[in-house]
C-alpha cells in the first residue's frame, strides 16, 4: 500500500500535461532550425524544465547484476557495505575513569554517568571520504599529487641555460676587425663549411614506405606513452570560494581548555632561614575583579625545615608534592596577574612583628647576627611543635602576566599561530565567545611566547586589616600605576624563582583537578604537575564531557566583636558531614602541600589578636556522587592560644554553624551570611538551616548573620539552574515512577505531574545559557526520549511529541545563539553538529518484537497536505487515534503498561517530520533558523533505524512507510518554498536553508528510494523555475539553485547515481518526426546521424532523464552560459567551478582510476563539448588578435550569409532589459546563429572562467572513449566541426607555456584575481553577493585575527596577503610552478592532438574533407608555432608528417599560406637548441620536399617558401641560433644522400643547392647579428640582403618589411614609410605585369611623386620572372588587397613621422583602387585621414613644429673599419641632434667594438690626409651639413616640407686663413664651401646614404663679407615683415645691426673693404656688390626702426631714441664710403673674369 501511495504522490509532483507537450512540439517544428538552445533537439523539453528522471530502483532491478564487465560493475550500484555502524570509544583523558564507585546513585547521577561513559555511536558512510565535500582538492593536495612529475624541456627555458655553454662564449661584438673576418659568403666556403658539419641523429625508418594506417597506429602508441594520468592535477585547484559542498566531520566533544600556561616554582630563599614557608599561586583578572583559577599550593622548604613539622605531618601524598602547575586561560587579557601568597606557621605576635626579622636581617650579616638567629630558630621550633597545624598570613606579591608574554617576545608567532594548525573543535569553541566579547585592545595571547624564568625579589607583607579579595584587587590595580603606593612600602626581600612557559601539547606526569592521572603518565612515582581548574572570567559555552563534581568553600569574614570571653586568635574549621555524628566527617577535603591527599577537616589561617578577621582561604572538596538530605558542611570556630599557659587548652571551640547541601533536591551554592551558635547544635539539626531559631540555643550577636561564606560548585551532575533542575527532576521521577514526589513546596501526584512536565518543557527556554549549553547533551537526549517513548502516567500514554519538539527547537536556538561566533561557514554550531554525529542515539535498544509494526490502531495519522489538517481527517481514518495528537488520549484498557510502552514507542525521524510539518508558525521559525540540525537528526535516526533493525537488505522502496515519505515530501516542499520566498528578505538564511535542504536530500540518497529523492529534487526545481519568472533579481535564485545542484552532485556515489552503465535509450519522442526535422544533416556519413550518439553529446531529453544529476549540473551551466543570462560573470564562474571541482574529484578518486571506468565517467560530461563549442564566441580570446575567435568556423560555415545586417538592430532581450522588463524564458537569442551574432551578444567570460571551462573540455576529450568521439564527429555539421576546431585552437592558446621567466615576472594570483574584478563588480550591481560572502566579511570585521579558521574558505581572507607575499616566492616554488605549467601545456596540447587525429580519421571519407583538413592543419600549425615542449613537438611533428603524406594536395595544390606557415615553423624548430626537436623538424622538412618533388618533379614551391621563411625568421627572431640550424641543414643533406628511392632523380642535387643557398643566407645573417647594436650597419646589411633578392620579389618584400619593422622599432617613421612605399611599388610592378587595370598604379613610375628612389624597384622585368611560374609572387601581399594594405601602412608611418604631405601622395594612389572596389567605408576613412593631415599642415605651416631631421657628414678612415674605410656617408639623425651627441654615440659604439684608445674623432672639417694617420687606429670625422638648393630649385621648394624632403645635396662651410688658422682678421678671412651629393634622396629606406660626388668652392674675404651682409639684411627683413610682429626679435636684430659697433660689425666691414677702391680690376664687381648690399642694409634698418616705433610702448621711448641716434651715426659713417664711384663699372663688361656668384662657375679654386 505504501508504495502505491507514494507513487501517486510522486506523480502529483510532476505530470506534464499532454497538451503542453503538443504545444512544445509544434513550436519546435514551426520555429527556425536554430530555435533556442534551451530547446534541446531530440526531445522537446526546454532546458528550463526538469525532465522526469527514470525510476532509479526500477532501472537497477531490471538489469541483470552481472551485465557489466569487471571494473565497471562497481559503477552500477552502491557498494553493499556503504553504510556501517561505528562505535567509537570515547576519549578519556585520564588513566582511570574517575567515576564514583558508590553503590546507590540517584537517577540523575546515573544518567549523567551513563552519558559520560558510553561510546560514541556513528552512522558512517564508508565511502563518504571520497566525495569532494570531505576530501576537497586544495592547493596542498594538488601539490602532493604533483610530486614526481617529469620536467618538460622547452626551447625558451633551454635558451637561457645553454647560452653559457663554452662553444658559444666569445661575444661577436668583441671580436676584432671588420665584419669580414667571418668567411666571405662566397659559395665555395659555404659548401666547405656545411660539408664538415656533424648532422643530428636521423630518424630510423623515416625513409621506408609504410601504409598510412600503420603510421597512425605507431604514432598513437607513441603518444600514449608517458602521459600524465590526471589532467586536472596540473591545473590550479578549484576556487575555494565556491565550494559550498565542503563539509568536515565535526570534532568529537572534548573538555574545554583555554590557552595553557605552565608555571614551575623552582626555589624560594629568604635572607634568613628559620622556619618553613608555604606558597599559594592563583590567577586574578583585575578588570573582571575575579579570581580566575583555583589555588595551587607549593612547598619549597628544605628537608630540615620540613622536619620541624614532623610532629603534625602524616606521610605526604605524592600528589601534594607538586611544584609546577598548568593554568588555563580562556580569555587572555592584559589585566591578568599571577598572585603569590606566602604563609607560615602561626606564632605569637602580629604579622608586622613576625616580618620584622626578615626585613631587617641580611644574609651577609649572618655571622654578626648569629645569636639573634639562634634565638629566632629556637622560638620557631617551639611554635612549629605546638601550633604546627595552624598557619598565619605572611607576605604576598604579584606578577603581571602580560609583561612576561610580551617581553619574552612572540617567538615565531606566525608559524605556530592557530591559522596553521587545523584547529580542533575545542580550539574553535573556545575562541568563539572570546572573539565576540573581547574588545580589540586586549588582543593578548598566552600561547606563543618564549619561556621566561623570573626571579621575584620583593614581597609585600600582609596587613591584617586588608586580607580580603576586594583589597587585593585594589592593590593590583594600584600596582599597574607608575607611582604605586606599594613601592613606597618596605619590602620583604626574598628570591622566588619561577619558570613561565606555554604548556606543551601533552605534558607528562600531569594530574587533573580531581587528582586523576592524565595520559601519558609514564611512572606513578614521578613528581606530578597539577592541572589547575579555571574559573573563566566570562561565560564559556562548552558541553560537559566527563564526570566532575567539586565544591569550593570560601569563608570571607567573621564578626565576633560582640562575643564575650577570650576570642582573639580565631580559626575556622570546615568539615563535610554525612551525618551528625563527629565520626561521619568524610575525607573529601583536598590536601594542600606536603600533606595527605584528602583530609576530614581543614582550618583557615589565623590573624593574631583580631576579633573580626577576614579570610582569603579556599577549601576544595570532592562532592560525593550521591548527596542526600543529611549531608552538610559544619563550621567550628576556635580560639587558638599562642602562648603555652598552664591550664589553657591549645584550642577552644567558641562557635558553630552549618550549611545543609541539598534543598528540594538541588545543590545549595552561592553566598551565605550565617548566624553562629555558641552551643553545640542539637540532634537532627542538619536538615534545618541555622536561620531557624532552634529552642534553647544561644547565638552570637542575637542570631544575626556574623559569618560570611560562599560556596561554588563545579559540577557536571548538578546543573545549578532552577529550570534545568526542575526539568531533570521531573523526567527522572517519571522514569523511576516514584510517586508521590515532593517538588519544592508542592507534592506531585500522578495526576498533576503531566501539567508540571509540560510547564517545565515550556520553561526550558528561560534557562540561562551557560548551564544549558553545558548540559545540552543531557537535555537533548531527554527531549528525544520524550518524543520517542512517551511516558505512561497512571497507565495512560501521555503524548508529549509536540511540546518536546517545540522545546527542542528552543533549546537548539538558544545553544546556537550562545555560540554564534563559533559557527562554521554554513551557519552550523559545531557543538550541536558534534552532538548529532557522535552522541545522539536512539533511546534504549529497539524492541524487536516479531511483528515489528505496531498494530493499526496506534498508527500515527499522517499529514496529507500542509499544516492545516481538517478535523474530519481524524474520523476518516476509521477512528484511528493519533499518537501524535495530545488532544486525543487513549485508554489502553486492559493492556498492561509494558506492552503499551512498546506500542507507544515511535521512530524519531517519523515523529520529527510529522511535528515539523504540523508545527505552528513560532516554532516553525525557530526550526527553520536551524533546519540543518533537525535534518541531520532525522538522517541519523533513519540510518540507525536501518542499521539496528537490520533493514539494509530490504529493497529501498520498502524501507520506510509511505506516510513518512509523504511527510518528507511535504517538508521538502515547504522548506524549498521558504528558501525561495526568503531569498529577498534574508539572503543569509535562504543560503543556509538551501544548503541544508540540499545536504538533506543528498543524505537521503544513501538511505531511501533514490527515485523518490530525484522526484523531490525535480519538484524543488519546478518551484524555483516558477518563481524565477516573477523574481525581481533572478540571479540570486539561480545562484542558490546552482549551490543546491552542486551539493547534490557532491554525493560520494554521484557517478552511480547517474546510471552511467545503462545504454541511453532515446525516449520515444512525442511525435515521430520531431527528431528528424530538427537534426541537421550530417557532414560525413551518408546515412542519417545516429540519434543515440547525438543524444549522448547533447543535453537531450534522454540524457537528462538518465543522467539526472549530471543533466542538472550541465543544464545549469548551459543556462548560465546563455548569452543573455542575468548576473552572468558570477554565474559563469559558479557553474564552471562546479563542473571543474567534480572532475577534479573524479581524477583523484581511486575508484575511477582505470581507463575504462574513467571513460564511462566521462560520458556523463559529453554535452560539455557542444556547450563549450557554442559558447566559443564569448570565451576569453587567449590567441590575441582581432576577430580571431571564429577563425576556422567561418571558413567552414556555410550559413553565415546575411549576418552582416545584424549590426543595426538591437538585440530584443537587451531592449527588454533596458526597458526594465523581465525576460521571458523563451526569448533568449540562440547562439548557433553563426559567429557574427554570437560574438556580439552576451557577456564574455573572464579569462579565468574560460580557462577552467577549456580544461574541463580537455578532460572530457582526454578520458572519453575515442571510438565514441569519432562517431560523434562523424555526425557533426560542417560549421559545428569548424567551431570544434576553433575550440581546440583556443585550448592550445589558453594553456600555452609561459616560460620560467614569466613565472618570475607574473604573480599568478594577482593576475587571476584582477580578472575577477569584473565579476565582482557585476555581483555588486546585480546584488547577488551572497550572504555567505557577507558573513565572511562580518566575521572578519568582528575579529582582527581570531576566527580565521572557522571560515571554510580561509583563502579568501588570505589571498590579499598572498598577493603581497607572492613576489618573494622561493626559487623552488617558481621552479615547481614552471614544472607544473610545462606539464599542463604539454598534456593539453597532446589531448588536442589526439582529438585532431580522431577528426582526421573521421573525415577521411567525406566530400568536404579539403576544407576541414585545411582547418585541422591550421590547428596543428598553431600548435607547432606556440611554445611547446620537446615531448609534444615530437608527436606534433609526427602527426604533421602523417597528415602531409596522406593529403599532400592540402599543401601543394590549394592555398600557399599553409605551406608557407609550415615551412616557417619547421625551420624555426630546425634551429632549436634541443636536439630531439631538431631531429624531428629536419625529418619533417625533408619529407615535405620529397613529397613536393614526387608530385611535380621539382619542389619549387617548398624551395621558395623555405627560402622566404628563412629570411623572415632571420629578420624577426632575436634569439635565433644559426649554428643549430646549420646542423639541421646538414641532417637534411644526409637524408637526401641516403634516400635510395630517389637516387636516380635530380632531387638530391636540388636539395643540395637549396641547402647551400640557405647556408649563405645564414652567413649574411651572422653578420647582421654582429651588428645588432649598430643600427646603421644593421640596416645596411638588411638593405644588402634585400638587394640580393632583387630577383625574387617575395623575399625582397619580406626584407623590406623586416626593415620597416626595424625602423619603426628605432622610431624612424619616415624610413619605415619609405620601406612600405618600396614594397608597394614592388607589388604594383608585379600586378602591372599580370593585368592592365585602369585603377592600378602602372608599376613604380606611379610612385615617383612620393619618392624619387622608388624607381629602383622596376628591376623586375619579364626576363626575371614569368608571373605564372609556380611558387613565385604567391604571398598574400601580391594581390590588390595586399597592395592596399601596404599603402595604408605607408600612410600610417608617414603620419607618425609628421610627413603629412606625403600622406596625400600615398592616398592619391590608393583612392582609385578603393573607388574601383566601391569600398566606401574605407574611402570615408581615407578622406577623414586626409582632412586630418591637411589640417595639421595648416596649423604647422612655419615648420618649426615638425622637425624633420638633422644631417651630418661622417667619414671613416682606417683599416679597422673594413668595408667602411675611406667611405663618406650622410647620416640622418633625429631632429635637434647636436654634433656632440652623434659624435659621442659613434665614438662610444666603435670604442666598444674595437677597444679603448683605438677610435679617434677628427675635430675639424678639413680634408683628411691618409698618410698622416696611424694605421692601427680608427678615425671618424663628423661634420654638420645642411640641405642645399640651387636658386631654380627654390622656386619649387616653397614650403618647409619641400625643403626637407627629397634631399640629395648637402653643404658645409669651413672658414680658414692662409696661415692655417680657422679664424683671422677680416681682410684674410677665407671660407671653403663643400657640396656633397648622395646616391639616393633622403628620406630613403635607410638612414645613412653614401656620398657619391663632392665639389668644393673657396670664397675670398670680400665674398665672405658680401655673404655676411646679405645674411644680416635678410634677418632684418624677416624681423620687420613678420606677421604677427615680434617686437623682441625685431629689437634684437636692430641692436645687432646698429648698436655701437661690436667686433667685426657692419661698420668695420665697410671700413675694411670699401675704404679704397681695389687695385685688381677683377675685384671691382665684388666691391660694387658689397656697396649695394650696404645700401640695402641701411634701407632695411630704416624700415625696421619705423616698424619698431609703431610697436613700442611709452616705457621704451628712450630706448628707441637711442637706437635712432645709433642708426644716424652709422649712416653718417657709411655715407662717404658708399658714395664713391668706380669709373670702370661704366665701361662695358668683358667676359674675361669669372662670375663667382653664379653656381655654374664654382669649380675647385686653386689657392
Amino acid at each position: 500500500m505504501a508504495v502505491a501511495e507514494r507513487r501517486a504522490f510522486a506523480h502529483k509532483i510532476n505530470r506534464t500535461v499532454a497538451a503542453e507537450v503538443r504545444k512544445q512540439v509544434s513550436r519546435e517544428r514551426s520555429g527556425s532550425p536554430h530555435s533556442s538552445r534551451r530547446c534541446s533537439s531530440s526531445l522537446g523539453v526546454p532546458l528550463t524544465e526538469v525532465i522526469e528522471p527514470l525510476d532509479f530502483e526500477d532501472v537497477l532491478l531490471s538489469r541483470p547484476p552481472d551485465a557489466e564487465p569487471g571494473p565497471l560493475r562497481d559503477l552500477v550500484e552502491f557498494p553493499a557495505d556503504d553504510l556501517e555502524l561505528l562505535l567509537q570509544p570515547r576519549e578519556c583523558r585520564t588513566t582511570e575513569p574517575g567515576i564514583p564507585e558508590d553503590g546507590k546513585l540517584d537517577a540523575q547521577v546515573r544518567a549523567a554517568l551513563e552519558m559520560y561513559t558510553e561510546d560514541w555511536i556513528i552512522a558512517h558512510r564508508r565511502y563518504q571520504h571520497l566525495s569532494a565535500a570531505y576530501s576537497p582538492i586544495t592547493l596542498e593536495t594538488q601539490r602532493e599529487r604533483q610530486k614526481g612529475l617529469t620536467r618538460q624541456v622547452f626551447e625558451q627555458d633551454a635558451s637561457g641555460d645553454e647560452r653559457s655553454s663554452p662553444d658559444d662564449s666569445d661575444d661577436p661584438r668583441h671580436s676584432s676587425g671588420s665584419p669580414d673576418d667571418t668567411p666571405r659568403s662566397s659559395g665555395a666556403s659555404g659548401i666547405f663549411d656545411l660539408r664538415n658539419l656533424a648532422a643530428d641523429s636521423l630518424l630510423p625508418s623515416l625513409l621506408e614506405r609504410v601504409a598510412p594506417e600503420d603510421v597512425d597506429r605507431r604514432n598513437e602508441a607513441l603518444r600514449r606513452q608517458h602521459r600524465s594520468r590526471a589532467l586536472l592535477t596540473l591545473y590550479p585547484a578549484p576556487d575555494e570560494d565556491e565550494a559550498v559542498e565542503r563539509c568536515s566531520r565535526p570534532e568529537p566533544p572534548r573538555e574545554h581548555f583555554g590557552q595553557r600556561i605552565l608555571v614551575k616554582c623552582l626555589s624560594l630563599k629568604f635572607e634568613i632561614e628559620i622556619e618553613p614557608i608555604f606558597g599559594i599561586l592563583a590567577l586574578y583578572d583585575v578588570r573582571e575583579k575575579k579570581k580566575i583559577s583555583e589555588n595551587f599550593y607549593f612547598d619549597l622548604n628544605s628537608d630540615s625545615m620540613k622536619g620541624l613539622l614532623r610532629a603534625h605531618g602524616t606521610h605526604p601524598a605524592i600528589s601534594t608534592l607538586a611544584r609546577s602547575a598548568i593554568f588555563s586561560v580562556t580569555y587572555p587579557s592584559p589585566d591578568i596577574f599571577l598572585v603569590i601568597k606566602l604563609e607560615k606557621v602561626l606564632q605569637q605576635g602580629d604579622i608586622s612583628e613576625c616580618c620584622e626579622p626578615y626585613m631587617v636581617m641580611k644574609e651577609v650579616d649572618t655571622a654578626k647576627n648569629k645569636e639573634k638567629l639562634e634565638k629566632l630558630r629556637l622560638a620557631a621550633e617551639q611554635f612549629c611543635t605546638r601550633l604546627g597545624r595552624y598557619r598565619m598570613p605572611f607576605a604576598w606579591t604579584a606578577v603581571h602576566l602580560a609583561n612576561i608574554v610580551s617581553s619574552a617576545g612572540q617567538s615565531d608567532r606566525d608559524s605556530d599561530s592557530e591559522g596553521e594548525r587545523r584547529p580542533t573543535w575545542t580550539d574553535r569553541r573556545r575562541r568563539g565567545p572570546q572573539d565576540r566579547t573581547s574588545s580589540g585592545d586586549d588582543a593578548c595571547s598566552f600561547s606563543g611566547f618564549r619561556p621566561a624564568t623570573l626571579t621575584v625579589t620583593n614581597f609585600f607583607k600582609q596587613e591584617a586589616e586588608r586580607l580580603s579579595d576586594e583589597d587585593l584587587f585594589k592593590f593590583l590595580a594600584d600596582m599597574r600605576r607608575p607611582t604605586s603606593l606599594l613601592r613606597r612600602l618596605r619590602p620583604v626581600t626574598a628570591q622566588l624563582k619561577i619558570d613561565i612557559s606555554p604548556a606543551p601539547e601533552n605534558p607528562h606526569f600531569c594530574l587533573s583537578p580531581e587528582l586523576l592521572h592524565v595520559k601519558p603518565y609514564p611512572d606513578p612515582r614521578g613528581r606530578p604537575t597539577k592541572e589547575i581548574l579555571e574559573f573563566p572570567a566570562r561565560e564559556v559555552y562548552a558541553p560537559h564531557t566527563s564526570y566532575r563534581n567539586l565544591l569550593y568553600v570560601y569563608p570571607h569574614s567573621l564578626n565576633f566583636s560582640s562575643r564575650q570571653g577570650s576570642v582573639r586568635n580565631l580559626a575556622v574549621r570546615v568539615q563535610y558531614m554525612a551525618g551528625e555524628d563527629p565520626s561521619q566527617a568524610l575525607p573529601v577535603i583536598f590536601g594542600k602541600s606536603s600533606c595527605s591527599e584528602f583530609t576530614r577537616e581543614a582550618f583557615t589561617p589565623v590573624v593574631y589578636h583580631n576579633k573580626s578577621p577576614e579570610f582569603y582561604e579556599e577549601f576544595k572538596l570532592r562532592l560525593p556522587a550521591c548527596v542526600t538530605e543529611n549531608h552538610h558542611l559544619l563550621f567550628t570556630f576556635y580560639h587558638v592560644s599562642c602562648q603555652p599557659r598552664p591550664g589553657t587548652a591549645l584550642e577552644t571551640p567558641v562557635g558553630f554553624t552549618w550549611i545543609p547541601l541539598l534543598q528540594h533536591g538541588h545543590l545549595r551554592t552561592g553566598p551565605f551570611c550565617l548566624p553562629v551558635s555558641v552551643d553545640q547544635p542539637p540532634p537532627s539539626y542538619s536538615v534545618l538551616t541555622p536561620d531557624v531559631a532552634l529552642p534553647g540555643m544561644r547565638w552570637v550577636d542575637g542570631h544575626k548573620g556574623v559569618f560570611s561564606v560562599e560556596l561554588t560548585a563545579v559540577s557536571s551532575v548538578h546543573p545549578q539552574d532552577p529550570y534545568l533542575d526542575k526539568f531533570f527532576t521531573l523526567v527522572h521521577v517519571l522514569e523511576e515512577g516514584a510517586f508521590p514526589f515532593r517538588l519544592k513546596d508542592a507534592v506531585l501526584s500522578e495526576s498533576t505531574v503531566e501539567q508540571e512536565l509540560r510547564a517545565s518543557l515550556v520553561a526550558l527556554r528561560l534557562a540561562s545559557p551557560e548551564p544549558l549549553v553545558a548540559f545540552s547533551h543531557h537535555v537533548l537526549d531527554k527531549l528525544v526520549r520524550l518524543v520517542v517513548r512517551p511516558p505512561i502516567i497512571g497507565g495512560q500514554i501521555v503524548n508529549l511529541g509536540r511540546v518536546a519538539f517545540e522545546a527542542m527547537a528552543h533549546v537548539v536556538s538558544l545553544v546556537h545563539r550562545s555560540l554564534e561566533a563559533a559557527q562554521d561557514a554554513r551557519g552550523h554550531c559545531p557543538l550541536l553538529a558534534a552532538y548529532v554525529y557522535y552522541a545522539f542515539r536512539l533511546p534504549g535498544t529497539e524492541p524487536s518484537l516479531p511483528g515489528r509494526a505496531p498494530p493499526v490502531t496506534l498508527q500515527p495519522a499522517t499529514l496529507a497536505h500542509g499544516p492545516g489538517r481538517p478535523a474530519s481527517l481524524y474520523l476518516a481514518r476509521s477512528k484511528s487515534i493519533s499518537s501524535s495528537n495530545p488532544d486525543l488520549a487513549v485508554a489502553p484498557g486492559s493492556v498492561d503498561d509494558e506492552v503499551s510502552r512498546i506500542l507507544a514507542s515511535k521512530l524519531l525521524h517519523e515523529e520529527l517530520a510529522l511535528q515539523w510539518v504540523v508545527s505552528g508558525s513560532a516554532v516553525r521559525e525557530a526550526v527553520l533558523q536551524h533546519a540543518w540540525f533537525f535534518f541531520q537528526l532525522m538522517v541519523k535516526s533513519m540510518a540507525l533505524h536501518l542499521l539496528l533493525g537490520q533493514k539494509l537488505d530490504t529493497p529501498r522502496k520498502l524501507r520506510f512507510p509511505g506516510r513518512f515519505l509523504d511527510d518528507i515530501a511535504a517538508l521538502v516542499g515547504s522548506v524549498g518554498l521558504e528558501v525561495i520566498t526568503r531569498v529577498h528578505k534574508d539572503v543569509e538564511l535562504a543560503e543556509h536553508l538551501n544548503a541544508s535542504l540540499a545536504f538533506f536530500l543528498s543524505d537521503l540518497l544513501s538511505l531511501v528510494d533514490r527515485g523518490f529523492v530525484f522526484s523531490l529534487v525535480r519538484a524543488h526545481y519546478k518551484q524555483v523555475a516558477t518563481r524565477l519568472q516573477s523574481a525581481p533579481n533572478p540571479a540570486v535564485l539561480l545562484t542558490l539553485r546552482m549551490d543546491f545542484t552542486r551539493i547534490l552532485c557532491g554525493h560520494e556515489h554521484y557517478v552511480t547515481l547517474n546510471l552511467p552503465c545503462c545504454p541511453l535509450s532515446p525516449p520515444a519522442s512525442p511525435s515521430p518526426s520531431v527528431s528528424s526535422t530538427t537534426s541537421q544533416s550530417s557532414t560525413f556519413s551518408s546515412q542519417a546521424p545516429d540519434p543515440k550518439v547525438i543524444s549522448m553529446f547533447e543535453l537531450s531529453g534522454s540524457f537528462r532523464q538518465q543522467h539526472f544529476l549530471a543533466g542538472l549540473l550541465l543544464t545549469e551551466l548551459a543556462l548560465a552560459l546563455e548569452p543573455e543570462a542575468e548576473g552572468a560573470s558570477l554565474l559563469h564562474k559558479k557553474a564552471i567551478s562546479a563542473v571543474h571541482s567534480l572532475l577534479c574529484g573524479h581524477d583523484a578518486d581511486p575508484r575511477y582510476a582505470e581507463a575504462t571506468v574513467k571513460a564511462r565517467v566521462a560520458e556523463l560530461y559529453l554535452p560539455l563539448l557542444s556547450l563549450a563549442r557554442d559558447t566559443l564566441p564569448r570565451l576569453h580570446d587567449f590567441a590575441e588578435g582581432p576577430g580571431q575567435r571564429s577563425r576556422l568556423a567561418s571558413m567552414l560555415d556555410s550559413d553565415t550569409e546575411g549576418e552582416g545586417d545584424m549590426g543595426g538592430t538591437i538585440n530584443p532581450s537587451v531592449a527588454m532589459a533596458i526597458a526594465g522588463g523581465p525576460l521571458a524564458p523563451g526569448s533568449r537569442a540562440s547562439i548557433s546563429q553563426g559567429p557574427a551574432t554570437a560574438a556580439r551578444s552576451g557577456c564574455a567570460l573572464s579569462a579565468e572562467s574560460s580557462r577552467t571551462l577549456l580544461v574541463c573540455v580537455l578532460w572530457v576529450l582526454k578520458n572519453a572513449e575515442p571510438a565514441l568521439l569519432q562517431r560523434w564527429a562523424a555526425d557533426l555539421a560542417l560549421p559545428q566541426l569548424g567551431r570544434l576546431l576553433d575550440l581546440l585552437y583556443l585550448c592550445l592558446a589558453a594553456f600555452e607555456y609561459k616560460g620560467k621567466k614569466a613565472f618570475e615576472r607574473i604573480n599568478s594570483l594577482t593576475f587571476k584575481k584582477s580578472l575577477d574584478m569584473k565579476a565582482r563588480l557585476e555581483e555588486a550591481i546585480l546584488g547577488t553577493i551572497g550572504a555567505r560572502q557577507e558573513m565572511v566579511r562580518r566575521s572578519r570585521e568582528r575579529s582582527p585575527f581570531g576566527n580565521q579558521e572557522n571560515v571554510r574558505w580561509r583563502k579568501s581572507i588570505t589571498h590579499w596577503r598572498q598577493t603581497s607575499d607572492r613576489v618573494d616566492k622561493t626559487k623552488d616554488e617558481m621552479e615547481h610552478e614552471a614544472l607544473v605549467d610545462g606539464n599542463l601545456a604539454t598534456e593539453a596540447s597532446l589531448v588536442v592532438l589526439d582529438t585532431l587525429e580522431i577528426i582526421v580519421q573521421t573525415v577521411m571519407l567525406s566530400e568536404a574533407r579539403e576544407s576541414i583538413l585545411g582547418a585541422v592543419l591550421k590547428v596543428v600549425l598553431y600548435s607547432l608555432g606556440s611554445a611547446q615542449s620537446a615531448l609534444f613537438l615530437q608527436h606534433g611533428l609526427a602527426t604533421q608528417r602523417a597528415l602531409v603524406s596522406k593529403f599532400p594536395e592540402l599543401l601543394f595544390e590549394e592555398d600557399t599560406e599553409l605551406c608557407a606557415d609550415l615551412c616557417l615553423r619547421l625551420l624555426r624548430h630546425c634551429g632549436s637548441r634541443i636536439s630531439a626537436i631538431r631531429t624531428h623538424a629536419s625529418a619533417s622538412l625533408y619529407l615535405l620536399m620529397r613529397q613536393n618533388f614526387e608530385i611535380g618533379n621539382n619542389f619549387a614551391r617548398v624551395k621558395m617558401q623555405v627560402t622566404m621563411s628563412l629570411s623572415s625568421l632571420v629578420g624577426t627572431t632575436q634569439n635565433f641560433s644559426e649554428e643549430h640550424l646549420r646542423r639541421s641543414l646538414k641532417t637534411i643533406l644526409t637524408y637526401a644522400e641516403e634516400d635510395v628511392g630517389l637516387r636516380d632523380s635530380t632531387f638530391a642535387e636540388q636539395v643540395q643547392d637549396l641547402m647551400f643557398n640557405l647556408h649563405m643566407i645564414l652567413t649574411d645573417t651572422v653578420k647582421m647579428k654582429e651588428h645588432q647594436e649598430d643600427p646603421e650597419m644593421l640596416i645596411d646589411l638588411m638593405y644588402r640582403i634585400a638587394r640580393g633578392y632583387q630577383g625574387s620579389p617575395d623575399l625582397r618584400l619580406t626584407w623590406l618589411q623586416n626593415m620597416a619593422g626595424k625602423h619603426a622599432e628605432l622610431g624612424n617613421h619616415a624610413e619605415a614609410a619609405q620601406c612600405m612605399v618600396h614594397a608597394a611599388a614592388l607589388v604594383a610592378e608585379y600586378l602591372a605585369l599580370l593585368e592592365d587595370s585602369r585603377h592600378l598604379p602602372v608599376g613604380c613610375v606611379s610612385f615617383q611623386n612620393i619618392s624619387s628612389n622608388v624607381l629602383e624597384e622596376s628591376a623586375i622585368s619579364d626576363d626575371i620572372l614569368s608571373p605564372d611560374e609556380e611558387g613565385f609572387c604567391s604571398g598574400k601581399h601580391f594581390t590588390e588587397l595586399g597592395l592596399v594594405g601596404l599603402l595604408e601602412q605607408a600612410a600610417a608611418y608617414f603620419t607618425m613621422g609628421g610627413l603629412y604631405e606625403a600622406v596625400n601622395e600615398v592616398y592619391k594612389t590608393l583612392i582609385p583602387i578603393l573607388e574601383a572596389h566601391r569600398d566606401y567605408k574605407k574611402l570615408a576613412a581615407v578622406h577623414g585621414k586626409l582632412q586630418e593631415a591637411f589640417t595639421k599642415i595648416m596649423h604647422q605651416s612655419s615648420g618649426w613644429e615638425r622637425v624633420f631631421g638633422t644631417y651630418f657628414r661622417v667619414g671613416f678612415y682606417g683599416a679597422r673599419f673594413g668595408d667602411l674605410d675611406e667611405q663618406e656617408f650622410v647620416y640622418k639623425e633625429p631632429s635637434i641632434t647636436k654634433l656632440a651627441e652623434i659624435s659621442h654615440r659613434l665614438e662610444e659604439f666603435y670604442t666598444e667594438r674595437f677597444g679603448e684608445d683605438v677610435v679617434q674623432i677628427i675635430k675639424d672639417s678639413n680634408p683628411v690626409d691618409k698618410t698622416k694617420l696611424d694605421p692601427q687606429k680608427a678615425y671618424i670625422q663628423i661634420t654638420y651639413v645642411e640641405p642645399h638648393f640651387d636658386t631654380y630649385e627654390l622656386k619649387d621648394r616653397v614650403t618647409y616640407f619641400d625643403r626637407n624632403y627629397g634631399l640629395r645635396t648637402f653643404l658645409f662651410c669651413t672658414p680658414f686663413t692662409p696661415d692655417g688658422r680657422a679664424h683671422g682678421e677680416l681682410p684674410e678671412q677665407h671660407k671653403r664651401k663643400t657640396l656633397l651629393s648622395t646616391d639616393h634622396a633622403f628620406p630613403y629606406i635607410k638612414t645613412r646614404i653614401r656620398v657619391c660626388h663632392r665639389e668644393e668652392t673657396v670664397l675670398t674675404p670680400v665674398e665672405v663679407a658680401i655673404e655676411d651682409m646679405q645674411k644680416k639684411t635678410r634677418e632684418l627683413a624677416f624681423a620687420t615683415e613678420q606677421d604677427p610682429p615680434d617686437a623682441k626679435m625685431l629689437q634684437m636684430v636692430l641692436q645687432g645691426s646698429v648698436g655701437p659697433t661690436v667686433n667685426q660689425g657692419p661698420l668695420e666691414v665697410a671700413q675694411v673693404f670699401l675704404a679704397e677702391i681695389p687695385q685688381d680690376p677683377k675685384l671691382f664687381r665684388h666691391h660694387n656688390k658689397l656697396r649695394l648690399c650696404f645700401k640695402d642694409f641701411c634701407k632695411k634698418c630704416e624700415d625696421a626702426l619705423r616698424k619698431n616705433k609703431a610697436l613700442i610702448g611709452p616705457d621704451q621711448k628712450e630706448y628707441h631714441r637711442e637706437l635712432e641716434r645709433n642708426y644716424s651715426r652709422l649712416r653718417e659713417a657709411l655715407q662717404p664710403l658708399l658714395t664713391q664711384r668706380l669709373p670702370q663699372l661704366l665701361a662695358p663688361n668683358t667676359a674675361g673674369f669669372r662670375n663667382s656668384l653664379n653656381r655654374a662657375s664654382f669649380r675647385k679654386a686653386d689657392l
